[in-house]
């Protein structure tokens, strides 16, 4: 039997107060803890380099369940901090209590930008942060707008693939994150294409064991899924013809949690096609 939550609906909740509030819910954990590509992926990178934890104070930002900070202590940390803004931080006590990490794991309840530590510094920083299409953390012609956030059959790609971004977090600033990127696609077949689709690949490359996972429409399924944007009509494409634009991404400006994404597309096969779309991701 799971216990009540107690989430706010005071009329005077931003957009970012929903957002947090959401997590409180223990659903969206559920789903999050079920999927076993991401659970396994941070656990092994985290439990098979246990060199780099060992005696270390670690800070995981957004702990949410506490699952990643009773990983680092059981990979030696001496000490974890969590810190998480929703009210799920009183079941992720209990859980951590329940599984006996009390003395090396405190979980704090706030935003990480007021939080006060009792340490002056940390010596590792852990989270969860990747939202659908990477960078969110969220057919009638007004839904086409909204990108679709659903599994695709890779029997269904009709084309290669082509990356438009690489983030490395030991360097990226935050200015990287709002970014214009060109792309070429090259079909395979003779079909239609109805969408473009996007996922992003995730590697743990700086620890010893490199680990890494992927959320495309030919791996194994991840709660992420995959981000369907559709185009206003199909386009018939054959073996060898080329799709090709730009997609440029930046943070909505009322809330930088969502993503303003404008797509440009050009296609010379057996007609021609030319369509700027923006999508919006909320």
């Amino acid at each position: 039997m799971s216990a009540p939550t107690t989430t706010t609906t005071d009329s005077s909740m931003t957009s970012k107060d929903y957002y947090f509030d959401s997590y409180s819910h223990f659903g969206i954990h559920e789903e999050m803890l079920k999927d076993a590509v991401r659970t396994k992926t941070y656990m092994n990178a985290i439990l098979q380099n246990g060199h780099l934890f060992k005696d270390k104070v670690v800070l995981d930002v957004g702990c949410g369940t506490g699952i990643l900070s009773m990983f680092a202590a059981k990979a030696g940390a001496a000490h974890v901090y969590g810190i998480d803004c929703s009210g799920i931080i009183t079941q992720a006590k209990q859980i951590v209590h329940d599984n006996g990490f009390s003395d090396r794991i405190t979980l704090i309840k706030g935003k990480v930008e007021e939080v006060e530590l009792p340490v002056q510094h940390v010596d590792i920083i852990i989270s969860e942060w990747m939202g659908y299409f990477l960078l969110y953390d969220c057919i009638k012609k007004i839904a086409m707008t909204e990108p679709l956030v659903d599994t695709v059959e890779g029997d269904a790609i009709v084309s290669n693939v082509c990356p438009i971004l690489d983030i490395d977090l030991a360097t990226v600033k935050k200015e990287d994150l709002a970014f214009k990127s060109p792309f070429s696609v090259v079909c395979a077949r003779k079909d239609f294409c109805h969408a473009l689709v996007a996922y992003f690949d995730c590697a743990f490359t700086h620890c010893h064991k490199p680990i890494a996972f992927s959320t495309g429409p030919r791996a194994k399924y991840t709660h992420w899924k995959q981000t369907v944007f559709y185009l206003s009509q199909p386009l018939t494409v054959r073996a060898g013809d080329v799709i090709e634009g730009t997609l440029s991404c930046v943070p909505n400006a009322a809330n930088p949690r969502d993503l303003d994404i404008e797509i440009d597309v050009h296609f010379d096969g057996a007609s021609s096609f030319h369509e700027k779309h923006q999508y919006y991701l909320r």
